[in-house]
C-alpha cells in the first residue's frame, strides 16, 4: 500500500514538473515579450510585472495565497494540498527555469499560438493528476460550490474576459492585444479539452430496428466494432425493438450508416458526437 502510494507521489510530482515546464515556457518565453493579455492568474501576474516588475512566478504565487486561504473549505483538503504543490512548482519554473531558455521575438500570432499550445497541455497534465495550478480555478470551484446553478462554463469565461480586457486597458491598449489573448485563451482550452477528454474522440450511434442481430453481425463484420443491443419497445405501437449502440471513428459511422439503411430502410438512426471512448478496442484508461 505505502509502494503504491509513494507511485502515485512520484507521478504527481513528475506531472507538476512537465506540466510546469509547458506553461512557464509558454507564458515567459512566448506571451511575456508579445505585449498581449493572457487570461488567468498568469495574466493577472503579467500585468503586475508590467506596473512594478515584481516576477510573473512571485506574483502569481502572491496572488494565490490570500485565494487559497479564502476557498479552502470548498476546495477539500486533498485538492488543496496538491494544488499548493502545484503552484510552488509553476512558480519556481516560471521565474528561475524559464529565464534561461530565449526568449521568442517573432510574430505575435505564432507566439500566441504557441503559448495556447503549450499552457493547455501544461494544465492539463497537472489537471490529470487531480490537481491545478490554483488561481481562478480555486475562485471557480468556490463560486460553483456557492451558486450551483452557475455553468462552471460561463464562471471561467467571464473572469477569463475580464482578465483579458483589464490586461488591455491597463497595460498593452491595444485592440489586436485583446484579439490575441481571446485566440490564446480559446486554443488553450481547446488543446487542454483534447488532451483531458480524448484525442480519440468520434461517434456514438443508437439504431432503432427490428433486425437487431443482423445489423449488429454486419457492423462487425464492414467495420469491425463490436455492439451492444439493447431490447426496448415502441412508444406508441408497443412492437418489440432492438436498440443497438455502438461507438466507432467518423470514418466508420459513415460505412454502418450506409450499411444500416441497406439492411432496413425503416430504421430509426441516431448519430452523436463522442468525446472519447476508453476502454477494449478503444484507448486504455491511465
Amino acid at each position: 500500500m505505502k509502494v503504491l502510494k509513494w507511485k502515485e507521489t512520484v507521478k504527481d510530482i513528475l506531472a507538476d514538473i512537465l506540466g510546469s515546464a509547458a506553461i512557464a515556457v509558454g507564458v515567459y518565453n512566448f506571451a511575456l515579450n508579445a505585449n498581449f493579455p493572457v487570461a488567468g492568474f498568469s495574466g493577472i501576474a503579467i500585468i503586475i510585472y508590467h506596473l512594478t516588475g515584481l516576477p510573473v512566478g512571485i506574483g502569481t504565487l502572491v496572488l494565490n495565497i490570500p485565494v487559497a486561504v479564502f476557498c479552502y473549505k470548498f476546495l477539500g483538503k486533498v485538492f488543496f494540498f496538491k494544488s499548493l504543490k502545484s503552484i510552488i512548482i509553476s512558480s519556481v519554473f516560471m521565474d528561475y527555469i524559464a529565464p534561461m531558455l530565449p526568449v521568442y521575438e517573432g510574430s505575435r500570432l505564432l507566439a500566441a499560438l504557441c503559448m495556447g499550445v503549450l499552457c493547455g497541455f501544461g494544465y492539463a497534465v497537472i489537471f490529470m493528476r487531480g490537481s491545478s495550478t490554483g488561481g481562478q480555478d480555486f475562485i471557480s470551484v468556490a463560486v460553483k460550490k456557492i451558486k450551483p446553478h452557475m455553468s462552471l462554463g460561463i464562471i471561467t469565461a467571464v473572469q477569463d474576459v475580464s482578465t483579458i480586457l483589464l490586461g488591455s486597458l491597463l497595460i498593452f491598449k491595444d485592440v489586436d492585444g485583446f484579439i490575441y489573448g481571446i485566440i490564446v485563451t480559446y486554443i488553450m482550452t481547446l488543446f487542454m479539452d483534447k488532451i483531458l477528454y480524448g484525442m480519440d474522440e468520434g461517434k456514438m450511434t443508437l439504431i432503432v430496428t427490428e433486425h437487431g442481430d443482423k445489423i449488429a453481425e454486419q457492423i462487425d463484420e464492414y467495420a469491425g466494432r463490436g455492439s451492444t443491443i439493447l431490447r426496448g419497445a415502441g412508444g406508441y405501437s408497443k412492437r418489440k425493438k432492438d436498440v443497438i449502440m455502438c461507438a466507432c471513428n467518423n470514418k466508420q459511422m459513415y460505412t454502418i450508416k450506409k450499411m444500416v439503411h441497406t439492411l432496413d430502410p425503416q430504421a430509426f438512426t441516431i448519430i452523436m458526437e463522442s468525446n472519447e471512448v476508453v476502454g477494449e478496442g478503444f484507448k486504455e484508461e491511465i
